[in-house]
């Protein structure tokens, strides 16, 4: 009976987000943004993924753990990026992140714990050992999300490294003696930036401090992604531990469906 449930509450989730993803889809169409209704498309594609893994692999999603997944690429893709919430909520994108990096540890968990379970492996992984490497496939997972944001930013000129604007900056370039020390510049009033826009020339003043180019950014990313991380990897340690004990961690590591 809490099964059944559970999967109403699951399906019902998955309907209204899509319906809401579909509406957002057309009325992008209207407005002629084919870049959102990619990102609406793209988002149609990734909900699909906790279903493919599901039948693909035979790996029992948690409906917790599958209601999360589904509520994060929402969040990021059509709130984030279609609503853009990344611009109007400050901690918005910190918030994502922290959350990404949670849910990678409880995965990456999960991938060695079922390896160090399997009678087919011969292998025996201490629980330090198995919360280290949900740790490392946690924090890679952000990396090389941080490498493709960089590369979008760089080859298709976008902006998915935020800038930000910044009173204080240290520069070794800066220094008028050449010399490899940095010069702390301290309490910037404006920067001026010119360029050229569409072939015009264009001068931009940023008002109250220096343009960060995504540095602060990206450490910032990568440091709550090592918070979620390591908050889960203490979770796990002690659902490794006392399996039938846990009462946080089952909802948040998939396991291999048992045959019928």
């Amino acid at each position: 009976m809490k099964t059944k449930k559970k999967r109403t509450k699951k399906m019902i989730v998955y309907l209204l987000l899509r319906i809401f993803v579909v509406a957002s889809l057309v009325f992008q169409l209207f407005q002629h943004n084919y870049h959102n209704v990619f990102l609406c498309v793209l988002t149609l594609v990734l909900f699909m993924i906790p279903t493919f893994v599901n039948k693909r692999f035979q790996i029992e999603l948690p409906s917790v753990l599958e209601i999360i997944i589904i509520l994060f690429i929402f969040s990021a893709e059509i709130l984030g990026e279609v609503r853009n919430f990344y611009g109007t909520f400050q901690h918005w994108d910190t918030l994502l992140h922290t959350i990404n990096g949670f849910l990678m540890a409880a995965i990456g968990l999960s991938l060695v714990d079922i390896l160090n379970q399997s009678e087919k492996v011969n292998i025996s992984l201490s629980p330090i050992f198995v919360c280290l490497v949900a740790f490392c496939f946690s924090m890679t997972v952000g990396v090389v999300w941080e490498f493709f944001e960089w590369g979008s930013d760089r080859i298709l000129e976008q902006d998915m490294q935020k800038d930000r604007i910044v009173k204080t900056i240290s520069s070794v370039e800066l220094n008028p003696s050449g010399e490899n020390v940095p010069l702390i510049i301290k309490d910037i009033k404006k920067t001026t930036i010119e360029g050229k826009v569409d072939n015009k020339a264009k001068t931009y003043v940023v008002k109250d401090g220096y343009l960060d180019l995504g540095i602060n950014d990206t450490m910032k990313d990568l440091l709550v992604n090592c918070l979620g991380a390591m908050v889960f990897s203490v979770i796990g340690f002690f659902y490794i531990q006392n399996r039938d004990k846990s009462k946080v961690a089952k909802y948040f590591v998939p396991t291999v469906r048992k045959k019928a």
